[in-house]
């Protein structure tokens, strides 16, 4: 058999040989609507990749971008990784000493900007002695004034090059892209993709039973952001498939959303439970803005509440995939899809297991161990903390001498789950979350589930709060929806019925808004701090 590469390069070829008319849509930073195509993506992409050896960029430098989900940001996908640099996509969410130390621990070359996210370069520029071009991701009729050294403009920069280059073949397991995890617990660590990686996480994101599904009839509205772990992959997968796409730049809110759902009849989309929460509020103003095509939303980030589930059965008819991985592991792992044995089952059944994490893909292996390292069983009762393996998930963080696995490959997410006959994972806590009440275990992922099915919660969180008996009790943080006045005795009332006594939370706080890390989860950290000397009506 021929023994040829799998490299990044190849996707985007592949794209513009046989499905180079497909549209690529984007709302730009400028402000239109623009419209291109996988063929016209591609011809750009070898100009970038030209441009950035007239740069002097090397095999394996890093190139940052500061940019929205476009599609210049999309042409610099392959025309960066695909030239043998290592594309860094960072998040701009991040607090700016963060995005300063990540830029610096990646010795990023060459800077990317975004037209509405220039303060945000401007603001870490002088920390940053490795960068020699900052570039911006605009024409020149709208380059902006700015402080960034010899600042380019993107499309003077690449109408410059010629549209032909040759790929270089190199090695299928030389860096590709560089993601840094969120940093909630310390300094961001970075995940080092491969071209092999990147291209295997791809197709296994095409096949039916994962989250995207992409194929030649999809419209995919990519809301998960670029430099969120490759967007969950779906770049890649919609060019192997030859899926229609389109970018939303910065523009995220509902009624943006909506309209592109609706205008450019998007059939699948993606991203964390709070953009659906949002969408469906505004679906409850304007019921007129009811989706006609949409027919898949894969869920991930954090937990898909059973009660936004039922709705988009419900009153929309699209089906809610929950999935889950992380930054370290591309991110795929787990696709929560039923099996032919559970054709039949009663509609309240198959949602409980459409709740959970799901199984593993083709490519991923997952256990769980106890405290010793020990497996225990798959009896989907008996918790332990998850371990996962595969040729998409991390060995060892970039720019760290020790590895991130055991002599197996056995990597520890920080989860604690259990794992049924089936292999359905069900998350029942992050180990520095999990609850330990008088020795036994409460799951703060069931709480706040069943907390946000009360109509009046938007958003829920649960920690840990110092009990004089029992070590840990459990508390409730809650936010109201729009209108809704909520009390602690609605809630707990809400609660009773639906969660063991003993998991019943000792307190119920409403608070405006709830803290969120730059990935857009729940930050608990900032909660912890916050009701340190919270004293329990209990206690």
């Amino acid at each position: 058999m021929q023994d040829m590469p799998l490299l990044i390069s190849s996707i985007i070829e592949h794209a513009a040989r046989a499905h180079g008319a497909t549209e690529i849509v984007t709302r730009t930073n400028e402000g239109p609507i623009l419209r291109t195509s996988y063929g016209e993506v591609a011809a750009r992409a070898r100009q970038v990749a030209n441009a950035l050896a007239a740069l002097g960029i090397a095999e394996g430098d890093r190139v940052a971008t500061l940019a929205w989900n476009t599609h210049r940001h999309y042409e610099l996908y392959f025309g960066v990784s695909g030239s043998g640099a290592v594309l860094h996509t960072v998040n701009p969410r991040l607090f700016r000493d963060q995005v300063a130390f990540i830029m610096n621990h990646a010795d990023d070359r060459v800077v990317f900007v975004d037209l509405n996210l220039v303060s945000v370069a401007e603001s870490v520029a002088a920390d940053l002695p490795g960068v020699t071009h900052w570039v911006i991701l605009t024409d020149d009729a709208h380059m902006p004034e700015t402080s960034l050294p010899g600042a380019l403009c993107y499309e003077t920069l690449i109408a410059a090059q010629p549209t032909e280059y040759d790929w270089p073949q190199l090695d299928e397991n030389a860096a590709a892209v560089l993601c840094y995890t969120s940093g909630t617990t310390g300094n961001p660590k970075g995940v080092l993709y491969s071209h092999r990686s990147t291209v295997l996480h791809g197709l296994i994101s095409c096949s039916v039973d994962s989250t995207i599904a992409a194929s030649a009839a999809e419209t995919i509205l990519v809301l998960v952001p670029l430099f969120h772990a490759n967007a969950w992959g779906v770049p890649y997968a919609a060019a192997m498939a030859g899926s229609k796409l389109v970018f939303p730049a910065s523009k995220l809110d509902p009624a943006s959303i909506v309209e592109l759902i609706n205008g450019e009849g998007v059939t699948v989309s993606g991203g964390v439970p709070t953009v659906w929460v949002t969408y469906l509020q505004h679906l409850d103003q304007h019921p007129e803005d009811r989706p006609t095509r949409l027919k898949r939303v894969f869920v991930g980030g954090s937990a898909l509440p059973r009660a936004l589930m039922e709705r988009f059965d419900r009153e929309l008819g699209v089906t809610m995939i929950h999935a889950w991985g992380m930054t370290e592991t591309s991110p795929i792992v787990t696709v929560a899809l039923p099996l032919a044995k559970h054709e039949g089952l009663d509609e309240e059944a198959l949602r409980s297991l459409r709740l959970t994490q799901g199984r593993p893909v083709y490519g991923t292996e997952v256990r769980i161990v106890d405290e010793a390292g020990t497996p225990v069983a798959h009896d989907g009762r008996t918790p332990g903390n998850v371990q996962v393996r595969g040729p998409w998930i991390v060995k060892g963080y970039f720019g760290r001498d020790e590895l991130a696995v055991d002599d197996r490959n056995w990597f520890p997410t920080g989860d604690v789950g259990t794992i049924d006959a089936d292999g359905y994972l069900r998350l029942t806590d992050r180990t520095k979350d999990v609850i330990k009440s008088g020795g036994e275990w409460i799951s703060s992922i069931e709480i706040e589930n069943e907390a946000v099915s009360h109509p009046g919660v938007l958003e829920a969180a649960v920690i840990g709060v110092p009990h004089p008996r029992w070590q840990e009790r459990p508390l409730l943080i809650v936010t109201p929806r729009a209108g809704a006045e909520l009390t602690r005795e609605q809630v707990l009332a809400h609660l009773e019925p639906r969660i063991a006594r003993w998991w019943m939370p000792d307190d119920v706080v409403v608070l405006d808004e709830l803290p969120h890390t730059a990935t857009g989860k729940i930050w608990k950290i900032k909660l912890r701090e916050a009701f340190k000397d919270y004293r329990l009506p209990t206690a």
